[in-house]
C-alpha cells in the first residue's frame, strides 16, 4: 500500500442521513436507496451537500451491519421521514485514501489499524468511508474511497 496517511483534528460536521441494521448482502442496494433518499430530501429543500457521500460503519458484523448512509451539509437539517440529521462528531481522525475496487479495501483497512497501533492510537470504532466517484462515472481501477477512523 503506497496510501498516506494522515492524522488530523476535526471539526463536527453537519450530516443528513438514513441509519439502518443490514447484511453486506444487502448493502448496496440500501446504499442507493439512502443515497438517492437523501439528495432528494436535499433538492427539496434547496441546500447543497458540502461533501462526498459516506457510509459509516458502527460495527462490522457481515449479517447485521449498522450503517449510516449521508452527506455532509453546511448546517444542521430538520429531515424528513426516514432521513434524519446528525453529525460527524468532533475529534481525531486517521484517514487515508483508497484507489481501486470496493471489493480490494481489506488492505487498507489492515494498514490504517497496523499504523494507528505503532502511533499509540486507539479507534473508536467508527470508521467513514467517502465515496469520492463513483462506478457510474469511472472504471473500478478509478474509484476513489477516503477511508476515516475515529480516535481516541
Amino acid at each position: 500500500m503506497n496510501n498516506q496517511i494522515e492524522l488530523n483534528d476535526h471539526k463536527e460536521q453537519p450530516v443528513i442521513s438514513i441509519r439502518k441494521t443490514t447484511s453486506m448482502a444487502n448493502l448496496q442496494q440500501e446504499l442507493g436507496h439512502a443515497f438517492m433518499a437523501v439528495t432528494q430530501y436535499l433538492a427539496e429543500v434547496g441546500e447543497t451537500p458540502t461533501g462526498s457521500v459516506f457510509a459509516c460503519y458502527y460495527n462490522m458484523d457481515m449479517e447485521h451491519l449498522d450503517v449510516e448512509m449521508g452527506i455532509p451539509v453546511s448546517k444542521p437539517l430538520a429531515g424528513k421521514g426516514e432521513v434524519k440529521p446528525g453529525s460527524i462528531p468532533a475529534g481525531k481522525q486517521v484517514s487515508t485514501v483508497h484507489k481501486g475496487p470496493y471489493t480490494a479495501m481489506e488492505g487498507v483497512y489492515n494498514a490504517l489499524t497496523a499504523w494507528m497501533t505503532s502511533n499509540g492510537l486507539i479507534p473508536t470504532g467508527v470508521v467513514y468511508e467517502f465515496y469520492l466517484n463513483s462506478p457510474m462515472e469511472v472504471p473500478e481501477s478509478e474509484l476513489l474511497t477516503r477511508i476515516v477512523f475515529l480516535v481516541k
